[in-house]
């Protein structure tokens, strides 16, 4: 079974309405769609903003449905000069950018007495999803990079620079690497999948109304066609 995890309800409503045989159970105020897609057993649900929301989210999904693998879908900052709005990064790995133990002697995004900086995305499913994404949206550019998350709306030009040195990250978001971390420890498949949709610095307020819906149109289509290769 594949878990299905976006954070907001425009990420998820479009995959839920490909779904058959549902059915729904609410926990921790979380609705958990079960049902297939593509005759692939799946559970969808919105985890809510931020890494807390997005952690508890993915610990459901193993403790009550076991799932094979975990996808996060949904839209985030670039922060790769050449990754523009409406492309798509598939995780290589991913970190919690707003970690910072440094008193301690740990580098910044490192999570204290764990045994690696960041979480490393599965790569078959990777490479399922690059080219089930280069099929159905060819007028966009597939990318595969580091994806880091922090409870922070990156909309400053310095910050990004910051993110950027620190951590030579292609996007920025809010929950992927909580969910990378809990899958992580349970030892279950994930892959992050980011539609851009703002390039994560000055003009991201203008941008983001702009281009939300075109990137979540990409993401879609390719969690779709994805669920048609598994």
């Amino acid at each position: 079974m594949l878990g299905i995890i976006g954070a907001m309800d425009e990420e998820v409503t479009k995959i839920k309405v490909q779904m058959e045989n549902v059915n729904v159970m609410t926990k921790a105020s979380m609705d958990f769609y079960e049902g297939t897609i593509s005759g692939h057993s799946v559970v969808v649900v919105r985890s809510g903003i931020g890494k807390v929301n997005a952690a508890m989210c993915a610990q459901i999904l193993t403790d009550v449905y076991q799932v094979d693998a975990i996808i996060n879908t949904g839209i985030a900052g670039s922060l790769n000069a050449e990754i523009n709005i409406g492309d798509i990064v598939l995780s290589t790995d991913s970190l919690e950018h707003d970690m910072d133990a440094g008193a301690f002697g740990y580098p910044v995004g490192q999570i204290p007495r764990m045994d690696t900086l960041s979480f490393e995305a599965d790569a078959r499913l990777r490479k399922i999803a690059k080219e089930a994404c280069e099929q159905v949206n060819p007028e966009v550019t597939v990318f595969e990079g580091r994806v880091v998350s922090g409870d922070q709306f990156i909309s400053d030009k310095e910050k990004k620079e910051w993110l950027v040195k620190n951590f030579a990250g292609y996007c920025t978001e809010m929950e992927g690497a909580a969910i990378a971390h809990v899958a992580y420890l349970n030892r279950i498949p994930f892959l992050i999948i980011r539609a851009i949709s703002d390039k994560a610095d000055d003009s991201a307020s203008v941008d983001y109304p702009t281009f939300e819906a075109k990137a979540i149109e990409h993401s879609v289509r390719l969690l779709l066609e994805l669920c048609n290769r598994l």
